[in-house]
């Protein structure tokens, strides 16, 4: 079962897909990158026993982790429009 605590793992996804950034991964696909950090965590640490659930709980947490990202990016860099 998904925990409030596991929370703390969006950070984790964060920085990982940072440093995939770091070494010259095209930024395009950062997300999708993110999104199957989450699925993994989800399925191998979140939900170990109920793949269905791990699956949808670690989309969550990618897609999250990709928000987070990119809107930390845009109050980072600005929005000069």
């Amino acid at each position: 079962m998904f925990e409030i605590y596991d929370v703390v793992l969006i950070p984790l996804i964060v920085g990982i897909v940072q440093l995939f950034k770091q070494v010259g991964v095209n930024k395009k696909i950062l997300p999708f990158i993110s999104l199957v950090l989450g699925i993994v965590v989800g399925v191998v640490y979140v939900a170990e026993m109920d793949l269905k659930q791990g699956i949808l709980v670690g989309a969550m947490l990618g897609l999250s982790a990709s928000g987070l990202y990119s809107g930390a990016k845009n109050i980072i860099e600005g929005d000069d429009k």
